[in-house]
């Protein structure tokens, strides 16, 4: 079984959340006989070809790139080249081009789409976009959402619910890096005994001036990892509000952010909107043993962290309420660490890269085996 998986980042250039859920895709069904190839644009140079934990990564330059939407003409041969040795194209959505792609490449192998996210931020480009992406969604066999929430929130998903079903991302604790005890003294020293952790870019949609004005008034230490466009605005907004309990530190190495989830005593996650489709970086604390603090947007954040019993789930864009539920589990600690025990067995149950890397095992046989249909 030969799988062709096509995504407009992947390592060692990004590592956002959809880029680990791709990996943990390829590591997890590697061990299940799978060959993955994961075709990719770089924009950093460096090899057209890489080995990365048992799967080949394919990479063209990026050519250019307009609203976030990277494109390149160098894809479209290596697509159509890849393809004639692939049982099976996996595609990520939303990427338009990668749409485009597909027909340009005449594309006629057994697809599934797995839908990341919903378009939510660029409207007018959306107009245009629209009905290639229809015909795009039509024209593979299957759809894969990744969480009931989502799929029952969607309105595009709502469009092929016959076509459409939902598995989980899931998450591989075996490969991530051990912390050395070094490590682990590093950041105690530095960020204490216990703190609130969030991990992720800093975009608008992840919500942390909503985290910033819960802190208002408050002494609880909180660390933010992760960089992006928006981290010069939201140190500026910190200092105003004199929150010198912040930390922001930066991108990591994942060993680094290892030992703060380690450490950590609960996960802030203040994702706003609907962008947010699940929250890899929410379902890495539940893999610790976290209590989580997330708001209800519909999306695959509350599948992960149910209020009440993994954490608690408060309305988006509400810093009080964000505040009230950090204050609730600072000063409850017993009620914290069952939050987080339960959190920890919630993804045992129902996150484990093993059991998603069946299920698309499982769908990548029904699609060789042309058990499933496309609408023409």
């Amino acid at each position: 079984m030969r799988v062709l998986h096509f995504y407009k980042t992947y390592y060692p250039d990004t590592w956002g959340g959809i880029e680990q859920v791709i990996r943990q895709m390829c590591v997890g069904t590697t061990r299940l006989g799978v060959k993955n190839d994961v075709l990719t644009l770089t924009r950093n140079g460096g090899p057209a070809q890489m080995e990365i934990e048992g799967h080949t990564v394919h990479r063209v330059p990026l050519s250019v790139e307009i609203a976030s939407n990277a494109m390149s003409f160098a894809a479209i041969r290596k697509l159509k080249h890849l393809a004639r040795d692939a049982d099976v194209i996996h595609y990520h959505f939303p990427w338009p081009f990668m749409d485009l792609a597909h027909f340009l490449a005449r594309i006629d192998k057994p697809s599934v789409v797995t839908y990341h996210s919903d378009i939510v931020r660029q409207k007018a480009l959306l107009r245009v976009y629209t009905p290639l992406k229809q015909r795009f969604l039509r024209s593979v066999n299957a759809i894969v959402a990744t969480s009931p929430n989502y799929l029952a929130s969607s309105p595009v998903l709502g469009r092929y619910k016959n076509k459409t079903r939902t598995i989980t991302y899931g998450l591989d604790q075996s490969i991530y890096p051990k912390p050395s005890p070094a490590v682990l003294d590093k950041w105690r020293a530095r960020c204490g005994e216990r703190f609130f952790l969030f991990i992720g870019m800093l975009r608008y949609y992840k919500g942390l001036h909503i985290l910033l004005d819960a802190l208002a008034g408050t002494d609880y230490p909180v660390v933010i990892v992760g960089a992006g466009p928006l981290e010069q605005e939201l140190k500026a907004h910190a200092e105003r509000l004199g929150l010198t309990h912040v930390m922001f530190v930066g991108a990591l190495e994942e060993e680094d952010k290892v030992a703060l989830l380690e450490l950590s005593y609960a996960m802030v996650f203040p994702s706003h909107l609907r962008s947010e489709a699940f929250g890899i970086s929410l379902l890495e604390g539940a893999m610790y043993g976290k209590p989580m603090i997330s708001s209800e947007i519909g999306t695959g954040t509350t599948y992960i962290n149910v209020d009440q019993v993994t954490g608690m789930v408060v309305p988006p864009s509400d810093p009080q309420a964000f505040g009230a539920a950090m204050r609730a589990l600072w000063e409850q600690p017993d009620v914290a660490a069952a939050m987080g025990k339960r959190a920890a067995e919630r993804y045992q149950e129902l996150f484990t890269a093993e059991r998603m890397a069946r299920s698309y095992m499982e769908l990548y046989r029904e699609l060789a085996a042309g058990g499933l249909r496309a609408a023409r």
